[in-house]
């Protein structure tokens, strides 16, 4: 069966963005990006929402360093709001309810999914017990003043299990999880889906 994997880059304190910050909070470094640009999921189909969609066609038009490739990667948009075709290339369009389309291509599929940004996407997927891998770069920043889009509002309780971690440029944290959702807080007896 396909796998989905969730995966985000992250301040410390789990912002997203940052108001007035580079993309990457400016700490890219080489090791990081050539692990980038050797697409690791290069096999599988990117999931994203309407908002996600819209920033990264944006930068593709504008020629933004790395979304070049992201244009030749099949891709999946869920939005109520857009209509097709869609002008970013290998781009297809999902009117309908998010999580019950993610579980037929789980179930029907043959190829792996992940996702691109989209909070409330990956949210409403892990709360429906979808996501069999959870991934994050943490990068070395606190933003607590000028940071944005936080990432874990909202989430369900998450018990994570690590599978694989790695440190780029001596300061980027890859952390890899397969997550399990709580029914309850640990030690209450409630177990996870």
């Amino acid at each position: 069966m396909p796998e989905l994997m969730v995966d985000f880059i992250t301040s410390l304190d789990g912002y997203g963005a940052a108001e007035g910050w580079p993309g990457f909070w400016g700490m890219e470094g080489p090791e990081y990006l050539a692990w980038l640009g050797d697409q690791p999921e290069a096999d599988h189909t990117i999931l994203m929402g309407a908002n996600t969609y819209g920033l990264m066609s944006r930068l593709a038009d504008e020629g933004e360093s790395g979304t070049d490739a992201l244009a030749g990667f099949p891709k999946i948009v869920f939005s109520s709001t857009l209509t097709e075709p869609l002008a970013w290339p290998n781009s297809r369009l999902i009117a309908g309810d998010p999580v019950e389309a993610v579980r037929e291509l789980k179930d029907q599929g043959t190829e792996s999914l992940r996702t691109l940004g989209s909070l409330m996407l990956c949210r409403s997927l892990l709360a429906a017990g979808l996501v069999d891998r959870f991934r994050v770069v943490v990068f070395p920043v606190i933003t607590g003043s000028t940071g944005h889009d936080r990432i874990y509002d909202g989430y369900p309780d998450v018990a994570l299990e690590l599978v694989n971690s790695h440190v780029f440029d001596g300061r980027l944290q890859l952390l890899e999880y397969v997550p399990r959702v709580l029914a309850g807080a640990p030690g209450t007896g409630a177990h996870g889906s």
